[in-house]
Order: structure tokens, then sequence, then C-alpha cells
């Protein structure tokens, strides 16, 4: 068996850490320069510094993009126009994995795709995260359909949200939101997400929601 067969018996999971790629070479006396002959031969491919996935022939599993980006920047989880897509809340299809982190905004090009984090304060980060199943029985955080949107919200600077009448126009003409997936957001847990926000910006979109979807 060739090294990187042997390499993929010692590691279980798809995507994996330098420690763990150590280990897996403790055989070798000089364990960096056989990661850099792997990477050469591209039998290993280099998400980041120090973080690392299989070329295709050698993945049992297909690469869950959720997960990895979880892993190269965090802590985080998924949300904006990434997590409103994966809930169908927006029709287009978002190429870039957008996440919101508690450590400073980073943009990521790996071979796997384009990664983008922003900001947020640690009182605003838990509320409405929810654990997703993605590949091998392996989960990801990613924000709830009410926390991606307040999220968008929250961090678009071209829409003020200064007045209710505003909202209409930016949901439903601007991100393309039908009325149906408005109507279907949990009033509860878009309450709970806004106090946590303590934005007036927030309010008026919980308020913009309540009023037109929640009294029917």
């Amino acid at each position: 068996m060739n090294s990187i067969g042997k390499i993929r018996e010692e590691i279980e999971q798809e995507i994996f850490d330098y420690q763990v790629l150590k280990q897996a070479l403790r055989a070798y006396s000089k364990p960096r320069d056989k990661i850099s002959s792997l990477l050469a031969s591209k039998d290993l491919i280099q998400i980041r510094k120090g973080l690392y996935c299989f070329a295709p022939p050698y993945r049992r599993n297909s690469l869950c993009l959720e997960i990895v980006a979880n892993l190269i920047h965090g802590p985080s989880y998924i949300s904006l126009d990434y997590a409103l897509g994966y809930h169908g809340l927006i029709p287009e299809r978002v190429e870039v994995v957008t996440s919101m982190t508690t450590a400073r905004s980073r943009r990521f090009d790996t071979p796997l795709g384009r990664f983008s984090y922003q900001t947020l304060g640690v009182r605003r980060f838990a509320s409405g995260v929810r654990r997703y199943e993605g590949s091998s029985q392996q989960h990801f955080l990613m924000a709830s359909p009410e926390k991606a949107l307040v999220d968008k919200v929250w961090t678009d600077k071209r829409f003020s949200g200064n007045r209710l009448g505003e909202f209409s126009e930016y949901l439903i003409d601007d991100l393309r939101i039908s009325s149906h997936s408005l109507r279907k957001l949990s009033r509860e847990l878009l309450q709970e997400i806004s106090n946590d926000y303590a934005s007036r910006k927030i309010a008026n979109l919980v308020h913009y929601l309540q009023k037109e979807f929640h009294n029917e």
C-alpha cells in the first residue's frame, strides 16, 4: 500500500488539522517534508494553514462546505446570504459561504471556494443558532431562518430600517423573500433574537413582520 493509502487508513475524517496529520505520519522522521510532498503530488489539499482534506480519489464521503466553514475561522456559524439560500428564503444560488464570527472579519479564498466572515458581538452571537447535520453524521452550526434574516438586516449598510414602510420593498423586492416565507418565521424566536441585538433596526424588523404577517 502506498503512503497516502496508509494515511487514509489512519485518518477517519475527511477534514483534519495538522496535529491529526502529524500523528498519522509519526513513522516519518521529517513529517513536514512528507506533508510538503503530499501537497505537491496533490494527494492532499491544504484548505488553509493547518487545515487539510484528501484529494477526491481518496475521499470516502463528499465534503460538506458548511462543516468546512465552521472549521476555517471561529468561533463562527453560517448565516447571511448562504443561510438564507440554504433555508429557501431567497431564490438565488449563493456561491460564497457566509458566516458570522466573534473573531475579526476575514475572507478566505481556498481550493474549495470562498468563505467570508463578519464580526458579531458576543451578546448577539448565540441566540437563534442551530446545529444541522452534514455528511458522515457530523454537524455544523448555522443560523435559523429567523437569525439569518436578522443578521442580513443588521449587516446590510445599504438599508437603514428607520421606518417600517421601508421593509416591504427591502425584504420582498430587494431580497426577493416571499410573503409565504416571511409568514412562516417564528415570532417568538424573532423576538428573542431582537432582545439580544438591542437595536432599533432589528426591533423595527420584528414589528414590521408582526404587523404585516403575524396578525392575519
